[in-house]
């Protein structure tokens, strides 16, 4: 039986070294981490999520503000808050918090942002500095940077000798999933709809990174064994075993079977997810350092 990953764990872990780094940048810089967050309209699950946000922002000891902004703000309106936030020094870090309403178009927005404030790693800068292996002025995107520190964690800094697959070519986790195996040498496979017998491109993999949003869509026989499996998809399905019209949420991999495989698993929910916001702290924490001068915590 695999060992399951405590992604809640591990991001704790994460949330204290912020912390520390924060605390510290304060007392020998007199500079106070700040993350300004976006959102517009009312959706509510986009307010979930940036309350959690803004509040983990706090609880790490950050100057965080949050800007709520009615359904019918312009892009006009939203460019020029981010063009403020990008002239505030007091700030370090900006999100915009995705999906826009409709009327607006998120990616001049996105690519607005400063690249060293952009703390989702959405800017194309930011994609580039990790195309070409600059991890050291880089931003890098908050999920898959989340998920390399479970497989840093499992397998050192150097994967030297390894075969990673990611299953999934997307800008947002896919491609730069890959470019973080390949700068920590790692024999790099991106995988995807249109791979020719994917199960068995998986099966070569010591690394399987799924990240496709397809439900248990990796079932034990793709995995190697012995591998470490780390699982991207957040899908809910129906559950009737709970009542009528009750969900549950699964990932890209069917758990239960690949568990008795793989030698590491990461669960869902439980495992990458909470990740995201930790990540998104600590490169609010990096921005600050840099922007301080000062050589920033390794995550």
């Amino acid at each position: 039986m695999a060992t399951v990953i405590d992604g809640k764990q591990v991001a704790a872990s994460v949330i204290d070294t912020v912390k520390a780094a924060t605390a510290a940048l304060d007392k020998q810089s007199g500079v106070q981490a700040g993350l300004a967050v976006i959102i517009v309209g009312d959706d509510p699950a986009s307010h979930a999520y940036v309350g959690s946000k803004s509040k983990m922002a706090k609880e790490c000891g950050f100057k965080s503000v949050q800007h709520t902004l009615p359904l019918e703000t312009t892009q006009e309106e939203l460019a020029a808050l981010v063009a403020s936030l990008n002239a505030d020094d007091t700030i370090h870090g900006i999100l915009v918090q995705l999906p826009l309403p409709k009327h607006l178009n998120s990616e001049p927005i996105i690519q607005s942002i400063l690249p060293e404030k952009d703390v989702d790693g959405l800017h194309v800068v930011n994609a580039g500095k990790l195309a070409v292996g600059d991890l050291e002025t880089g931003l890098v995107s908050c999920t898959p940077a989340g998920a390399m520190v479970f497989v840093r964690r499992t397998h050192g800094e150097d994967l030297s000798g390894l075969n990673a697959v990611v299953v999934g070519r997307s800008n947002l986790f896919g491609k730069p999933m890959a470019q973080l195996l390949l700068n920590a040498n790692a024999t790099v496979t991106i995988a995807h709809s249109r791979t020719k017998d994917l199960p068995a491109v998986c099966r070569n993999a010591d690394i399987l990174v799924a990240a496709v949003g397809r439900p248990e869509m990796v079932k034990a026989d793709w995995v190697k064994r012995g591998a470490t499996v780390i699982d991207v998809g957040i899908n809910r399905i129906a559950a009737p075993e709970k009542g009528e019209g009750k969900t549950r949420l699964v990932g890209d991999v069917a758990f239960a079977e690949a568990a008795e495989v793989a030698d590491v698993i990461t669960p869902v929910p439980g495992g990458v997810g909470p990740m995201t916001i930790a990540m998104l702290m600590a490169n609010t924490v990096i921005a600050a350092h840099r922007a301080a001068g000062q050589t920033p915590p390794k995550f």
